[in-house]
């Protein structure tokens, strides 16, 4: 479908061009997505919209460890039976998912919303990194897991945190074991893989040592 694409219905080209802003979605399938929901019964596609801006308005961030949550405290910050001395850090939620999939974590968890990366501009700055420092300076937290994607953005994230987190001495700084591919994304990586890595993780440290 080219650009210029002519259309029988105003209202039905508005909806192909919302749909083509969604990552992956190009205008044919936008398109064909259009057509679909006008062949179904109206009440799907009310459905549908209802639970798009109910997500929208509804979904919040935790104010502890930024994962997504529909109250001010997600879930797993708020659960009694967590191990409250382990924090996991990850770039994302989609990586909460893909650790809680796996079913071999039971600590704390904290999202970076990102990762360093000067060539996009991206800073530590304009991650949650200070609220990281922030929560260990509070105590009771024992290690810290640094669960980021095994790429060079992931590296450099990595041993930025590992050296902001040098003032804590006690703290014990742990990593994925290399199960994780180089050049690996979380989200992209098996659960077997990613369990594995979790539970075969090592020192920070040994990382560069030597």
């Amino acid at each position: 479908m080219t650009a210029d694409q002519k259309f029988s219905s105003l209202l039905l080209e508005n909806a192909v061009t919302e749909l083509s802003r969604l990552p992956g979605i190009g205008r044919k399938t936008a398109l064909r997505l259009a057509l679909h929901l006008l062949r179904r019964e109206p009440r799907e596609a009310s459905a549908l919209g209802h639970a798009i801006i109910d997500m929208r308005e509804g979904i919040r961030y935790c104010r502890v460890c930024h994962n997504i949550s529909q109250d001010d405290v997600c879930p797993i910050c708020a659960s009694a039976v967590r191990d409250t001395h382990t924090v996991c850090v990850v770039e994302n939620v989609k990586d909460v998912m893909s650790i809680e999939n796996t079913g071999e974590y039971r600590g704390l968890y904290h999202v970076l919303g990102g990762l360093i990366s000067p060539i996009d501009g991206v800073g530590p700055d304009v991650l949650e990194i200070a609220s990281l420092v922030e929560r260990i300076a509070a105590g009771g937290i024992n290690e810290v897991i640094l669960a980021l994607s095994a790429t060079m953005e992931g590296d450099t994230t990595n041993f930025y945190i590992y050296r902001r987190l040098g003032q804590f001495p006690s703290l014990r700084v742990t990593q994925l074991a290399r199960g994780v591919s180089v050049g690996n994304e979380i989200e992209y990586t098996d659960e077997i893989t990613l369990g594995r890595s979790l539970l075969n993780r090592t020192p920070f440290s040994d990382s560069f040592a030597g």
